[in-house]
């Protein structure tokens, strides 16, 4: 129900994504998204990747600061308003987004990737209400 995203501390340094997504292709990990969001000292990149425990792993060795946390991905239906309705079925059980950003993997339906407020209630609300999430293996087939 639920996959695992990586959080990578970075410096508002020319070259430094590049260096961090070499250590991620030299690892082998596989990249299936990523958002990268900015402050005046530092940046944020958070990837949903294959092997979550092994990207860390070998951004830890090139010395990146990296946390892994839950996160859903959750399918989104190509027809109007299907994104605007599962946000209101979250809403109306007020747990707010944290974050979201787009994921693109095969199949027919798109997906993003949610943070929430109440992860538990979120995975309860999700499994009452029929939402589809994806877990990594999901996204290992569907890649």
């Amino acid at each position: 129900m639920t996959t695992k995203q990586m959080t990578v501390f970075i410096e508002n340094r020319k070259g430094r994504l590049g260096d961090i997504l070499d250590v991620l292709k030299n690892g082998k990990v596989n990249i299936f998204s990523l958002s990268l969001a900015d402050t005046a000292e530092y940046g944020l990149l958070r990837l949903i990747v294959d092997d979550p425990a092994k990207g860390k792993e070998k951004l830890a060795e090139a010395g990146f600061s990296c946390m892994v946390t839950d996160v859903f991905v959750v399918k989104v239906p190509h027809t109007p308003g299907s994104l605007q309705n599962i946000l209101k079925t979250i809403s109306d059980e007020e747990i707010s987004i944290e974050y979201m950003y787009g994921l693109s993997v095969g199949g027919e339906d798109a997906s993003i990737v949610v943070k929430t407020s109440d992860f538990d209630r979120a995975c309860e609300v999700f499994q009452k209400k029929g939402i589809e999430t994806l877990t990594a293996d999901d996204l290992k087939l569907l890649a």
